[in-house]
C-alpha cells in the first residue's frame, strides 16, 4: 500500500520521537519515499542524523538552513507528499494544528497539505484528557484529518492510562487499512502471471524464451496498489518485488506454472496471464548432459497444456480473465482470434515489430480488445504506465 508514496513525517517533542526511528526504517522498507520535518523541540529527543540516515534525505527542522543557505518551502512539501503522518503528535502541536498557528515548518507544511493526514498523539495521561486536548483532536478530525488513537499501558510520567503513541508497526498497518478502504479492488483477489517458462533439455540446458517479466511484475504492483491482494507466479527472472504485500511464486517449467495457476485461480476474481509460456518441451529429458556428438541433435517436441485455455474453461461469472498476445504479423486477427477461443474478457496486444517495445525493455505499447470487440490503442509507454491502462480497464469492468 505504501510503495512509491511520497511521506512526510513530521516529528514532535516527545519522549516517544524515539520510535519515529523505527516508523522511518519500515516506511522505508515498505518503499516509500520519506521526508521529515522536525519540530526544534523534537531534536532534544532524537538527533535529526539518526532520521536523515534511515529516511535517506536530509532531515528539516527550520524554514532556512543557514549553513547551505536552503530555504526550505513548506508549500512544495505540502504539495509534494501523497500522505502526512504527525508521529509522536505532541499536545502543543495539537493545538497549533488545531488553531491554524503557523510558527515553524511542520504546522506551515500541515497548512499546505493537500493529502491525507494522520496524526498519532502522544503525551501524558492528564494532558490526553483534558477538554483542551480532546477539543483540538475533535476539531483535527472534523478538518478530515485521521486520528491514531494512543495506546493504553505505563508513561513516562510512571501513570498507568491512555496516551502512549501506537507502536510503529499498528501506525503501518493502520495507514496500509485505512488507504485500502478507499481504493477500488479492495476485497478483491488477483492472479499474475509472469516471465518466461524453461523446459528442460538436460541438466544443463533448457527451451525458453526472452520475457523479463517487467510487465507481469508492473502489473501485479499495480493491481496491489488499488487494493487486491495479488498471488503472483512468476517464472525464472532476476526482479524483485517492491510491494512486499504481494504473494510471490517461483515457478521454472509450464506445468508448474499450470499447477500453481489453477490452485489460485477457483478464489480469484481478476486473472491477468502475462506470463510468455513455453509452447512446447522436450517429449524426453536427459538425466545427464548430452554430449556434442555427430552432425547434429534431433528434439521431438511436444505441446505443454495451455493455461490460459484451461482457465478460460474454467471462468465463472464474476471473474475477469485477461490474456497478452505477442504478434508478429496479422495482429488484430490473431488476437481477436485468441480472445474468443480462449474465453477471455479482453486481450492485450503488442507486436514485435514495434519498435522500443516488448521483451527485455521497460517501454511497451498496446491495444486493448474486448469481447465486444471495442478497441482501445495507447501510445509507447513506460511499463508502469501500461500497467495502469490495463488495470483500469480492469475496475471498468468490475464497476
Amino acid at each position: 500500500m505504501l510503495a512509491n508514496k511520497n511521506i512526510l513525517l513530521g516529528v514532535c517533542g516527545s519522549i516517544a520521537s524515539y520510535k519515529s526511528a523505527t516508523l522511518t526504517r519500515l516506511l522505508v522498507k515498505a518503499g516509500a519515499n520519506v521526508k521529515i520535518i522536525m519540530t526544534s523541540e523534537a531534536t532534544n529527543f532524537i538527533t535529526p542524523l539518526t532520521l536523515a540516515t534511515l529516511s535517506k534525505n536530509p532531515v528539516l527542522v527550520n524554514y532556512f538552513d543557514p549553513e547551505s543557505g536552503v530555504w526550505n518551502n513548506h508549500v512544495e512539501l505540502g504539495l509534494w507528499a501523497d500522505l502526512m503522518i504527525i508521529a509522536p503528535a505532541s499536545a502543543n502541536t495539537l493545538a497549533k494544528l488545531a488553531n491554524g498557528l503557523c510558527d515553524n515548518l511542520l504546522s506551515a507544511a500541515y497548512l499546505s497539505a493537500k493529502c491525507p493526514v494522520f496524526f498519532a498523539p502522544a503525551m501524558d495521561l492528564d494532558m490526553w484528557k483534558h477538554p483542551a486536548t480532546q477539543k483540538n483532536i475533535d476539531s483535527l478530525v472534523s478538518f478530515g484529518n485521521i486520528l491514531i488513537k494512543p495506546a493504553y499501558g505505563e508513561l513516562a510520567s510512571g501513570l498507568i492510562g491512555e496516551g502512549r503513541m501506537a507502536e510503529p508497526e499498528e501506525i503501518i498497518t493502520f495507514i496500509s487499512d485505512e488507504i485500502k478502504k478507499k481504493l477500488p479492488l479492495r476485497g478483491k483477489s488477483a492472479l499474475v502471471t509472469a516471465g518466461p517458462t524453461y523446459e528442460a533439455i538436460d541438466p544443463v540446458r533448457f527451451i525458453g524464451n526472452h520475457s523479463s517479466g517487467k510487465m507481469g511484475f508492473a502489473i501485479a504492483e499495480e493491481l496491489s496498489a488499488l487494493g487486491a491482494d495479488v498471488t503472483l507466479v512468476t517464472g525464472p527472472t532476476s526482479l524483485k518485488l517492491n510491494d512486499t504485500s504481494i504473494n510471490r511464486i517461483d515457478v521454472t517449467t509450464a506445468e508448474e506454472m499450470l499447477q500453481a495457476s489453477l490452485q489460485a485461480f477457483p478464489d480469484t476474481t481478476i486473472a491477468i496471464m502475462s506470463a510468455a509460456v513455453a509452447d512446447y518441451r522436450p517429449a524426453e529429458v536427459s538425466d545427464i548432459k548430452i554430449k556434442k556428438e555427430g552432425a547434429g541433435l534431433d528434439l521431438n517436441l511436444v505441446k505443454t497444456t495451455d493455461i490460459l485455455a484451461t482457465l478460460g474453461k474454467a471462468k465463472k461469472n464474476g471473474q475477469i480473465l485477461v490474456g497478452f498476445a505477442l504478434e508478429t504479423n496479422n495482429e488484430e486477427e490473431n488476437a481477436i482470434g485468441k480472445l474468443r477461443k480462449k474465453n477471455l474478457d479482453f486481450i492485450v496486444l503488442n507486436s514485435l515489430r514495434d519498435e522500443g517495445a516488448g521483451f527485455k525493455n521497460d517501454q511497451n505499447k498496446i491495444t486493448i480488445i474486448d469481447n465486444k470487440l471495442s478497441k482501445e490503442s495507447f501510445p509507447l509507454k513506460s511499463k508502469k504506465d501500461v500497467a495502469k491502462d490495463i488495470c483500469k480497464k480492469v475496475v471498468d469492468l468490475l464497476s
